[in-house]
């Protein structure tokens, strides 16, 4: 199994964050555990990536930046996917 780069678990939070999620969710669904899912929000909250609010536990969600930087990231991943199928031809 290939280890998966910063920026695409990066995309991954961004995109399960989208209509709001708690730590629990995002750790299941990033694949991740609750030691390495910290300095991932922190680094999304202070560049403004992820909102924090508070239900009965942290909600996070991704910020209309945040939303604009995934659909950005899709873009060009998929242009770049779309090369190496060029490539193997």
């Amino acid at each position: 199994m290939m280890k998966r780069s910063r920026h695409v678990i990066v995309s991954q939070i961004l995109d399960i964050c989208r209509g709001g999620a708690n730590k629990t969710k995002i750790v299941y669904k990033a694949n991740l555990n609750f030691r390495t899912v910290n300095p991932y929000l922190e680094l999304l909250i202070e560049n403004e990536l992820l909102a924090v609010r508070r239900e009965n536990t942290l909600i996070y969600e991704t910020t209309e930046r945040g939303a604009s930087l995934l659909d950005n990231f899709k873009q060009i991943n998929d242009q770049l996917n779309e090369l190496n199928v060029v490539e193997q031809q």
